[in-house]
């Protein structure tokens, strides 16, 4: 049978096997969630064992947030080249040594750089997973299948947050990392058995294995096998990173890079400083840790929310309005009373927009970059855009040590959501430009690619 298998995926229902793989990237999302989320329930424990202050707590929060820019960036484009899964299972390894080795920490410094490495392997599987929801899904359920994965984020709040809650009833902070180290190792022979690589990538790359590689894929997804690969010139083939950097792509890339920068500011204020704020209020470290989890429940609901309204309602617009509700109700919950119940309320409300705008930004982020480019361009506006969360508990940190009130703290870190939506009225979605496509015609067909019109002119599945 002579077709491109990508259009095959494109066009048919999706398998067993196909949303399968799609859980999995809501379990691996659940991981990046729960991992992130470790170091802020850890972290007044932490501060009491070893004296830390507001400022230095800052720092620690953030380690594992510099590690993830850099995998974001350097792992991104890793998946580009070698491929989806193995940069997932590399990362897997690295989050399960760096999740374990915390827990043998004595000082700062070395805790610091676990922390580090664990986030080398969230920045790095964030990107290929985004990749991995864009080219298993057919073209239908595309931007079902990247809002379903984004749950996964929340989701891993939410579950790790009622474990970890009653784990420090009995136990001290570093229970939590066991319970993560063993939740991550899990992870690795259900990737192993159960995601193929990308059939988009195969084709794309087309390693001498390529045909056998995908025809095994296409039999596991209920599909005939096909004959031959498209032919893709050697310099398609070829196209590296650079790509975000050319006048086609630079003022895209550095658009829906600068937008995910600053809404994370306010998102990482709320996941990374709510336990010790609740803390400083007098409330148990364990009911801190629920109030957090709220938080993290309302960020499951709005990514669900998010997803559904897509449907309905043009991606920017509904990204945009996401952005200003964030940075309402980051206001709001700074101004919250000292009770337990108008804690989880503010928190979850405050979660459930901004973790709405970052399935937005995933969305876009699918939508802009081609196959060739998608888990470089997600790894690097995730991985600069990530700057944004090394900063936010910093900044916080110095702000709150200064002496200037949570309220207007809280006002001020959520700033940061206000000027990503001005950011993103200046963005244009338009997919086939970044393909190629001129007048309803993709380029790489003239050159024998053999890829229908619809194939990654649609490459986020989102019609906006």
């Amino acid at each position: 049978m002579n077709a491109d298998p990508r259009q095959i995926i494109e066009d048919s229902a999706m398998s067993r096997l196909q949303y399968t793989i799609i859980a999995l990237t809501v379990g691996l999302n659940a991981l990046d969630g729960f991992d992130v989320l470790a170091i802020s329930f850890a972290g007044p424990g932490i501060a009491a064992e070893w004296g830390l202050g507001n400022a230095g707590l800052g720092y620690v929060l953030a380690m594992e947030l510099i590690g993830m820019a850099v995998g974001s960036v350097l792992l991104g484009g890793v998946a580009d080249r070698i491929g989806r899964k193995p940069t997932i299972m590399g990362c897997l390894f690295a989050m399960v040594i760096g999740m374990f080795m915390v827990t043998t920490t004595s000082n700062l410094v070395e805790l610091s750089i676990w922390r580090v490495l664990t986030g080398l392997g969230i920045g790095g599987m964030l990107a290929a997973i985004n990749a991995v929801a864009a080219e298993f899904s057919n073209t239908r359920k595309r931007a079902f299948a990247i809002s379903t994965m984004a749950i996964g984020y929340p989701v891993g709040g939410v579950v790790g947050g009622l474990i970890v809650s009653r784990l420090l009833e009995f136990f001290d902070w570093r229970a939590i990392f066991y319970f993560g180290t063993a939740a991550t190792l899990l992870f690795i022979p259900l990737v192993h058995f159960f995601m193929p690589e990308s059939v988009h990538w195969l084709t794309r790359k087309q390693p001498a294995d390529a045909l056998d590689k995908i025809n095994a894929t296409m039999k596991r997804f209920g599909h005939a096998a096909v004959a031959a690969l498209p032919h893709i010139d050697a310099s398609e083939r070829k196209k590296s990173t650079s790509f975000l950097f050319s006048s086609t792509m630079i003022r895209t890339t550095v658009l829906v890079t600068a937008a995910y920068f600053l809404h994370v500011i306010t998102l990482y204020f709320i996941l990374k400083w709510t336990p010790k704020l609740v803390v400083d209020m007098g409330f148990q470290p364990y009911l801190a840790g629920e109030v957090l989890t709220w938080a993290s429940l309302g960020g499951a609901l709005g990514c669900i929310f998010f997803g559904v309204l897509t449907i309905r309602f043009n991606l920017k617009s509904l990204t945009i309005f996401t952005f200003i509700m964030a940075w309402v109700f980051t206001g709001i919950f700074g101004r919250a009373p000292a009770e337990l119940m108008s804690l989880k309320l503010y928190v979850a409300m405050a979660g459930f927009f901004t973790n709405a705008g970052i399935v937005g930004m995933y969305a876009i982020l699918a939508q802009v970059f081609p196959t060739h480019a998608r888990a470089s361009g997600t790894g690097f506006a995730v991985g600069i855009g990530r700057g944004g969360s090394v900063l936010s508990p910093i900044i916080a940190g110095y702000l709150l040590q200064g002496g200037l009130e949570v309220p207007m703290v809280a006002l001020v870190m959520g700033s940061g959501s206000i000027i990503a939506a001005v950011i993103l009225l200046g963005l244009k979605l338009d997919p086939g430009r970044a393909e190629g496509i001129q007048g309803g015609k993709k380029e790489g067909i003239d050159k024998g690619d053999g890829v229908n019109d619809k194939d990654e002119a649609i490459a986020g599945g989102v019609v906006t």
